[in-house]
Order: structure tokens, then sequence, then C-alpha cells
């Protein structure tokens, strides 16, 4: 028996010899029956069926990279890198029905799109019926709306607003502002308050060339440095209410602040009046005034007694200093000492003017007069009888180590 050979046998002229393409490629060229294969262990089982030797080519872990070997069909219009890359998308991707054309892949996208827009309007839907629920009673229904008008200025009427009068709404304004003292009723109210200040505002600032005309150490000043602010400081007072209930303003050598006597503007329904002078000065100031009138009361007692100043301020007092010291120190009693100041004796002669820790004079005006056509020229002509007052007793009484820079 003849000695059988270990060696393979050689392929016959009419076997088919491997190619160096890929399995994939080769597969496609000899069975365009079948359907793409998506596993590396199927394409080693027919590479297997087809050839007895294994390629060089063909590894068990498939790569991407195309090969360099020209494609010896050509009847095939893809790459083997578009079919490796097909491959590796259709793992990712659910299977595709094999009869579906190119345009109903192209729409799949298009459709699913359409569903998401659906299922976020019926999210949308559900969230607008989740906002109203059946049995919540808040007084609308669906689909209504509430319109709240935009609060607006009290009208002018027939008074129209001038620069140099009070009109009558602004006095309205401060009547209710007195009843209604908190802050969501001042908000609501916002456009009368704000038609209030600039109309006292602009009566202030019309206003100040006459004061300027009759004391000259008054400067013009922009209204902003003359009226005082509505709002009040509450963090140290036991006064709870945050408005004052008034407008005012003041003028001085440095307007509404400074060390210096002023005079003053005081608008309040049923409380207005005007004055000037020193209204609790600091200790350094106060300690000054209380030596210049110890060493020069004669002066201010001069001023005092004059017939219009007695007449219109001191409530009609006699010629007498006496009498007008008693009527200034009455007015000024509020703030005033029940001792005798540090530094100074009980039996001093002038211990009514040193117990004192404000300097003011003051006079009251009605409402009509304040608001009147003529409120302006009544105004400066109570000024002139004050600047006496202010300007011969108080200047010297603040060297330039109290002037404000």
């Amino acid at each position: 028996m003849p000695r059988r050979s270990s060696r393979p046998e050689a392929a016959s002229p009419e076997a088919p010899v491997a190619s160096k393409r890929r399995a994939s490629a080769r597969l496609s060229a000899a069975e365009p029956e079948v359907k793409r294969v998506k596993s590396d262990a199927d394409l080693t089982l027919r590479q297997a069926k087809s050839t007895s030797s294994k390629s060089k080519y063909f590894a068990t872990e498939d790569s991407d990279e195309p090969s360099s070997e020209p494609d010896d069909t050509g009847d095939s219009d893809d790459s083997v890198y578009e079919e490796a890359k097909h491959e590796s998308s259709a793992d990712e991707e659910e299977p595709e029905d094999p009869s579906d054309s190119d345009e109903d892949r192209k729409k799949k996208p298009v459709t699913k799109g359409k569903q998401r827009q659906s299922i976020s309007n019926e999210s949308d839907s559900m969230k607008g019926k989740e906002l109203w629920r059946e049995g919540v009673r808040v007084g609308l229904e669906p689909g209504q709306e509430v319109i709240i008008a935009k609060p607006k200025a009290r009208a002018a009427g027939s008074t129209p607003y001038e620069d140099e009068t009070l009109h009558p709404n602004t006095r309205l304004f401060l009547i209710d502002l007195a009843d209604n003292n908190d802050r969501q009723w001042m908000k609501a109210h916002d456009p009368d308050y704000r038609a209030a200040k600039k109309d006292f505002e602009t009566f202030i600032e019309s206003l100040t060339p006459k004061i300027t005309e009759i004391d000259a150490t008054v400067p013009e000043l922009p209204v902003k440095d003359l009226v005082f602010r509505v709002h009040r400081d509450i963090r140290f007072s036991k006064n709870p209410l945050p408005y004052k209930t008034h407008f005012s303003a003041a003028w001085s050598r440095t307007g509404k602040k400074g060390p210096y006597a002023a005079y003053y503007v005081h608008f309040q329904p049923g409380s207005c009046f005007v004055g000037c002078g020193l209204w609790n000065p600091e200790a350094a100031p106060l300690a000054l005034l209380r030596e210049e009138i110890d060493a020069n009361s004669a002066g201010l007692k001069e001023v005092l007694r004059a017939p219009e100043m007695r007449r219109l301020f001191l409530n009609g007092a006699a010629d007498d200093d006496d009498a007008v010291v008693d009527a200034f120190t009455h007015h000024n009693r509020e703030s005033a000492l029940k001792t005798k100041p540090k530094g100074y004796d009980a039996d001093n002669k002038n211990i009514k003017l040193l117990r004192l820790r404000s300097f003011t004079i003051g006079k009251p005006i009605s409402d009509e007069e304040l608001t009147g056509d003529d409120a302006q020229e009544r105004i400066a002509a109570l000024v002139g009888v004050m600047e006496p007052f202010v300007s011969l007793n108080f200047p010297n009484l603040f060297p330039a180590d109290f002037a404000p820079s």
C-alpha cells in the first residue's frame, strides 16, 4: 500500500483561488442574493467553506482600514471602506427593512421629529390643564384674564399747574397721605405723589430768586439742595410711620443742610407756617451761640423789639426787653433746659436765653394763604421781617472751623 504523503494536495486548476480582498467584499461578489453579514463569526464560517487555507488579509477581528488591492470583480459600486462603515453603523442603529428605499430612510427622521413635536404639544396642553383644576374657586374661568388699570394722577380740574403757585391737588395728596401713611398706599398712589412733589419743587424753585434778593448771603442753589425728602428714617425712631405728612424747604448759605441759620417754609394741611433760625444745633455751634448771647444780648433784644417782629412773630408783645424775651423763649420752650447750662450761673441776667437749645421764630399761615395766587409775595414779605434776626446775630457765631467745605 503506497505511503500517503502529509503534504497538502495542490489545488486543481478548476478550484477557485482565494482573493486578497476582505471576506465581506468576496462574499458580496460571489453571492449577490446573500444578506449583509453583521458579525465576524459568520465571516469566518463562510471563508472556511470557500477556501482551504486562511488568507493573510483575513483576521479574527476585522479592521475598518480599506484594502490596497484592486477589486477583481468590478461589479460592486461600494468600496470596502463603505462596506465596513455600513457594518459598524448596522450594529448601532436598528435593523432596517431591506425593501426600504433611500427616500423612505430619509423620511424616517422627519417622522420621528413630528412625533416628538406632537408629544411636546400634548405635554404643554397637560401643563395648562394642571394650572386650572375644577373645584378650585378663584373667581375666574379658563381663558379669562384680570386687567388692572394703571394708576393715574388726580385730574387737575379747572385749576392749571403753575410754577409760582401750589395746586390744590398737592394739599389733597398730603391729606390722603396723613390718613394712609403706609408703603402700599404710597405705591398705589405714586402718580399723585410725583405730581405733588413736582408742584412743590417748582414752587420753591421760583421762590428762591425772591429770597436771594432780600438776603444776599443766600445763594441760588438747585432745588434738590433746598427741598427735604418726604421719606422718614425710622431706623432709630419710635415712630414707625414711613413718610412725613408735609413738604418743606430751607434756604441758607449751604441750603437745607449746614450750621447756618435758615429760612424755612412748611406746607402741611392745617399746620402751615414760615419761620427762620437755628433748630437744635450741634454742641459746638450751640456753645458758641450761648457765648455770643451772654456777651451781646442787647443786639438780639433790639431785633426782637422791632414793631413788625413783635406783631407777626411774637404775638404782639410789648416794646420791652423782658416781654420780647419771654415771648421768644416761650416759642422755643419745647427743647429748653430746665436748669442752667454748664459753665453759667443760675442768676445770670440772660439765663432764659441761655437755657434754650433752639433759636427760631415762626408764623403760622392758613392753607388758603399758602395755596393762593399771592403766596410767594406773602412769604417774601415775612422773609424781609426775619432777615435782621438771621443776618445780624448768627453769621458771626460760626468761624471758619465750623463752616462747611
